[in-house]
């Protein structure tokens, strides 16, 4: 078989997601079963990879898949744990009333409070708090849900705690001898590397983060304006915010660029959008850079009738979180906005704490290791430190709450049965993702001495691009969290893909794993389980057409501008002058 037609095989797996989940529109849960044995029986028969690799393959995928499911766990379990505590219901109290104007009010819920959220849970967790709590104050839906897809791109490569570059590539290079070989060049360990990646997808996102507001803000005005207006009539009065939204966005970026820089992949989301939240909170309140005009929806457009009146729509199930903004109405006995943020800033406080090498915590944490080496005799080895993954910590925090706000064990039983089912409907979609990714990934041990499907696919994309591929390395991120359904899913699968040609085209490759990074945060915005799971916690249905149009601007200015700065840094770095 010539080698164009074994790229073609290779890229079976992809194909296959694309189709069924996007073409078809077949629910995660039986598509990815379906790519996982198309991914065997091409591992097996084209590649002639052992069976037993191909098992211990999928041993070591479960592992991932139990990483990642813990922590989902842990988060979910918090948010519920707020809710029925009441302190999601006094944290919105506090958010509101701060300004009328509905641009500063999406930038500060959606662009800041939802950033801050998705640093310290991820997996479309900003999604189920903030567009209820939009809605609530007077947002149409539909707003609300696009408002909170389209800040999904810029904290989503930090989101829970730096779970996609320190799980998701990690796992997507661990092991690989052309990975090893030139850590070993580098003289870096994979920690370190992985620190690499951050540090340049940090200054990426830093820059294209910067004028997300504006874009917000635009997409608010254009598509939820008074439609008797003029385009231009409609986007001036968006962009008639344009220092306030600057200056949002650089209170967000300029603490996560440096907090990437100096400290690491965990904490750029968490740290910058709980310094931007202070900062622009304050500056509202201030009347500063604040615009002469407020802007509000049209008469008759929004989600309430008065000013602040909450809103209670419908409720559909979905397959991933769901608030019901009923649940979050204020309590008999609300608790103080200082003790309903408490989780939260103890969260920060004890993730940063168990990061830090200075401290022991980090050493004591990691210290509880469960490893099964050489699985099945195999190269393959797995490990999992269940004690320094952050959903142990989340659980934590839950126990502090449960005594700080007075929860009864009956409270604490509902968050927990709210947050089991959840775990249900992910485990076989999410479980097969990683496993489809770990087969694919380790495809290079086997009889027909080939590359592995990830490479044999760079070796292809060198010959058509070469040294040009920084320009278009984002926008294989892009498909692969719009297949997949999550930036960690789409570091799994593209990590080693992206490593080999930028290998293979003499470009550094953490340039472009922070490329990849950069991209896949982007198609959170289109994504369409990040869609349907958005859209339900507000009663929306079948409106993922009309979204991913709304949402696809937004992905192309990302996409671009991030195509852009890699093609300039790879230029730079390849003259010596950076």
């Amino acid at each position: 078989m010539i080698r164009p037609l074994y790229s073609l095989v290779a890229l079976l797996p992809i194909a296959t997601i694309f189709f069924l989940l996007v073409i078809t529109r077949r629910p995660a849960s039986q598509v990815m079963p379906v790519a996982y044995f198309v991914t065997i029986a091409s591992a097996l028969s084209i590649w002639r990879v052992p069976f037993r690799e191909v098992v211990a393959s999928s041993i070591q995928g479960l592992f991932a898949a139990v990483e990642i499911l813990y922590i989902i766990f842990g988060a979910v379990l918090l948010l519920n744990t707020l809710q029925v505590s009441g302190a999601l219901a006094t944290i919105r109290q506090s958010l509101l009333g701060i300004s009328r104007d509905r641009r500063v009010q999406v930038i500060i819920i959606a662009w800041l409070f939802g950033s801050f959220i998705e640093g310290a849970s991820g997996f479309g967790t900003p999604a189920v708090i903030t567009v209820p709590l939009l809605v609530a104050i007077g947002f149409p839906a539909m707003a609300a849900v696009i408002s909170a897809l389209i800040i999904q791109s810029t904290p989503s490569t930090f989101g829970a705690v730096g779970t996609p570059i320190m799980i998701g590539i990690d796992a997507g290079l661990d092991g690989v001898p052309s990975v090893q070989a030139q850590l070993v060049t580098l003289g870096l360990t994979q920690p370190d590397y992985l620190v690499l990646v951050g540090r340049w997808a940090g200054v990426f996102h830093g820059i294209i983060g910067t004028f997300l507001p504006l874009v917000l803000v635009a997409v608010l005005s254009l598509g939820f304006g008074d439609l008797r207006q003029s385009i231009i009539q409609r986007l001036r009065q968006g962009l008639s915010i344009w220092k306030f939204a600057l200056f949002a966005g650089l209170a967000f970026t300029i603490p996560y660029t440096l907090t990437a820089l100096l400290i690491g992949p965990e904490f750029p989301s968490l740290i910058g959008g709980l310094v931007g939240l202070s900062l622009v909170v304050t500056a509202a309140r201030s009347d500063f850079l604040m615009p002469e005009h407020p802007w509000d929806f049209p008469e008759g457009e929004s989600g309430s009738t008065s000013d602040f009146s909450p809103v209670v729509p419908a409720i559909i199930p979905a397959n991933n979180l769901s608030i019901n903004p009923r649940s979050i109405s204020p309590q008999a006995q609300p608790l103080s906005p200082q003790k309903a943020w408490l989780p939260y800033v103890l969260l920060g406080f004890f993730l940063m704490v168990s990061r830090l090498e200075f401290l022991p915590f980090r050493d004591w944490l990691q210290a509880v290791t469960i490893r099964w080496s050489n699985i099945l005799g195999t190269n393959v080895t797995a490990t999992l430190q269940p004690l320094y993954l952050p959903s142990t910590i989340f659980i934590f925090v839950v126990m502090i709450t449960f005594f700080l706000q007075g929860l009864s064990f009956q409270s604490l039983g509902v968050a927990l049965r709210k947050t089991i089912p959840l775990l249900r409907k992910t485990a076989l979609a999410l479980g097969a993702a990683v496993l489809v990714a770990r087969v694919f990934i380790n495809s290079g041990v086997n009889m027909a001495g080939l590359e592995s499907m990830p490479l044999t696919l760079a070796d292809s994309m060198t010959l058509l691009l070469g040294a040009a591929w920084p320009v278009f390395a984002p926008l294989v991120g892009t498909i692969g969290s719009f297949v997949a359904g999550s930036v960690t899913v789409s570091n799994l699968m593209f990590s080693l893909f992206q490593f080999g040609v930028a290998v293979q085209t003499d470009v550094s490759t953490a340039l472009v794993l922070a490329l990849q990074c950069v991209g896949a945060s982007a198609g959170n915005i289109i994504c369409i389980s990040n869609i349907v799971a958005a859209e339900a916690t507000v009663g929306l249905v079948g409106q993922e057409g009309i979204l991913i149009r709304k949402g696809f601007l937004p992905t192309l200015y990302y996409v671009c501008f991030a195509g852009l700065l890699g093609g300039g840094a790879s230029l730079l770095l390849s003259t010596g002058l950076l």
